[in-house]
């Protein structure tokens, strides 16, 4: 995904708020702000964005989002508990509709067992209760690549949740029906032939 991608979807996404008349707040970790960036880049994101916490600490994230220490502590600051906290966090002291959180290990270094250099949680929350969670493994692919990827996951969590529940997709059949209306045939004859009593 280049620049230009994750632009357009900032500016659907806000277009999408606008029209939904919801608003949106940050949480990065790993990202540092650049979630922020790409949708406040976009002239007129005012009445969208309210604000964004960058919390790259653990204490900044206690401090700022309210997440447990005992949270950090038993599941670590790259996990989807933490994830999950700051996105809820940020939800209940902005005040807003929506909110996304990231935190992950963009590299080079900081990976420890289990928790490997590319490993990157989002989650995204919002005013009604929904909470969707997400783990991605971009692997060693760099740490400018690692983020810019976080940015478009993020974006299209909260694409997804702007959207609100979409209603049941329609059975082909169903359909097709809806659009050919069926006509009454008169019965077809038997196509087996009736055979012929046995000459004598």
């Amino acid at each position: 995904m280049s620049g230009s991608d994750a632009r357009a979807l900032a500016r659907s996404l806000l277009d999408l708020c606008r029209m939904r008349k919801l608003t949106i707040a940050t949480a990065e970790s790993c990202t540092g702000g650049l979630v922020a960036g790409a949708l406040t880049d976009i002239p007129g994101s005012s009445d969208v964005i309210d604000r964004g916490f960058v919390t790259y600490s653990n204490e900044a994230k206690r401090a700022m989002l309210g997440v447990k220490a005992s949270t950090l502590t038993t599941f670590g600051a790259v996990s989807k508990e933490t994830a999950t906290a700051m996105a809820v966090g940020a939800l209940e002291k902005a005040g807003v509709d929506l909110a996304v959180s990231i935190t992950g290990i963009a590299g080079p270094g900081g990976a420890t067992p289990g928790k490997p250099v590319g490993l990157v949680h989002f989650a995204v929350a919002s005013r009604d209760g929904k909470i969707l969670h997400r783990e991605f493994r971009f692997g060693a692919i760099g740490r400018t690549t690692v983020r810019q990827r976080s940015v478009v996951e993020a974006l299209r969590m909260l694409m997804e949740l702007a959207r609100g529940p979409q209603p049941p997709a329609k059975s082909r059949r169903e359909a097709v029906s809806r659009l050919r209306p069926r006509v009454a045939r008169s019965p077809r004859r038997s196509a087996v032939k009736r055979r012929r009593p046995p000459r004598t």
